[in-house]
């Protein structure tokens, strides 16, 4: 990816960033061989002065329940650790991504009762 001129270089190669950081050359390899895939749809967010936490899960309804207020548990099943600089550098990254999708797909209404088809709330 090329540098969008804001000098963040979260955009940029993790190698190019690995040789501006240490002035040298650097060959990255990636090992995938102990990675697991997860599903989310869910997510929350903590940090200390040094971290930032993310966990993920999952929302899930609780069925038949005979309550006046529906229930949701929300299932953590995967916590990840950052450095701040990662943070950023994640969330330069996850933005521009999300832009590029908007641009090609359209504009994701985070709005539920506007995406629904069975009710006037979208119109």
């Amino acid at each position: 990816m090329a540098d969008n001129g804001n000098g963040n270089g979260a955009d940029k190669p993790v190698e190019e960033q690995a040789r501006e950081q240490t002035g040298q050359q650097v060959r990255l390899r990636v090992d995938e061989r102990e990675m697991s895939t997860s599903y989310a749809n869910a997510f929350r967010t903590n940090g200390t002065a040094e971290e930032v936490l993310l966990d993920f899960g999952m929302n899930l309804m609780v069925p038949g329940q005979e309550q006046a207020q529906p229930e949701i548990i929300f299932k953590i099943t995967d916590r990840v650790v950052l450095n701040y600089y990662s943070a950023k550098r994640l969330a330069i990254t996850l933005s521009q991504l999300i832009r590029k999708h908007e641009e090609q797909f359209g504009e994701l209404e985070m709005d539920v009762a506007k995406r629904r088809k069975d009710t006037d709330a979208g119109k």
